[in-house]
Formats: C-alpha cells, structure tokens, sequence
C-alpha cells in the first residue's frame, strides 16, 4: 500500500453502474458520456463501457446492477499493491470485483447488493469507506 499518514480512502460514487460489451470497432455510444464517470477500453475483442446504469438502452449486452468505490489519489505510479491490497479482503469475504484505473487513481465496482459487505471487509483491512448509502431493497415488498 503507499505511504499514508492515515488509512487510505475509498469513497462511494452515487448511482449504479453498468460493464457493457459492444463490438470491438464500434464506436464509443453517446449514451455511455453522458453521466459523471464513465470509462471505455477497447481491444481487438471487444468495446467495454462502465457507466450510468440507467443510460443503458435495452438490447444492450451488459452487467447491471454496480456500486462503484473511488480510491482518493493520486496514486504514485511506482507505488505497488494497492490494487491486491483492495481485492484481498474482498476476495476473502467472497465479493467478486471489476476494477478499473485511471492516470491518477483506481476504482472498483461490486455489485449493489454486496457494498455494505464490501464496505466492512475494506474497514476490517484498515481502509476508510465514505459516503456508503443506506441499504435499500432491489425491489418493492409485494
């Protein structure tokens, strides 16, 4: 983990996400730029957008259902095992990850149902989780 005067920071982005695979020459979708994060990764396979749940059109081959946690940075590129140090207590609490790094910072996405699991293994590991939303149920009591 890097250097700190105090526990690294991870904070809850508002909203759920998606991870959609498009074609891989199609073109980057309008609708995945519209929100406040997203992230497109192209290889010789596939197109993959993360973004705004609810920007996603029906038909769309994709993976709903996404709570995304930003780790404060920036992030020293020559710092190592930040990333192992993140997935580590999750793995050990049994919550499957996609993560995602940028030039300054990494972020990981668990599913909506698992954050405040997430959330507590990362607190036992020694981060600091903000702005963690209150449990709400995925659908409406019948």
């Amino acid at each position: 983990m890097p250097p700190s005067d105090g526990p690294l920071v991870l904070s809850v982005l508002p909203g759920r996400w998606a991870v959609c695979r498009l074609h891989a020459e199609a073109a980057v979708p309008a609708w995945a730029e519209g929100g406040s994060f997203f992230s497109a990764t192209r290889t010789r396979d596939e197109l993959s957008i993360v973004c705004e749940e609810a920007a996603v059109p029906e038909g769309v081959k994709a993976e709903r259902d996404w709570a995304a946690l930003k780790l404060h940075g920036p992030i020293p590129f020559e710092t190592t095992g930040v990333l192992a140090s993140l997935a580590a207590p999750l793995a050990d609490a049994g919550i499957s990850l996609f993560a995602l790094s940028t030039f300054d910072t990494d972020y990981l996405l668990v599913k909506a149902e698992a954050l405040g699991s997430a959330a507590s293994a990362l607190r036992k590991a020694g981060f600091e989780v903000r702005g963690e939303p209150k449990a709400t149920p995925s659908s409406p009591a019948t």
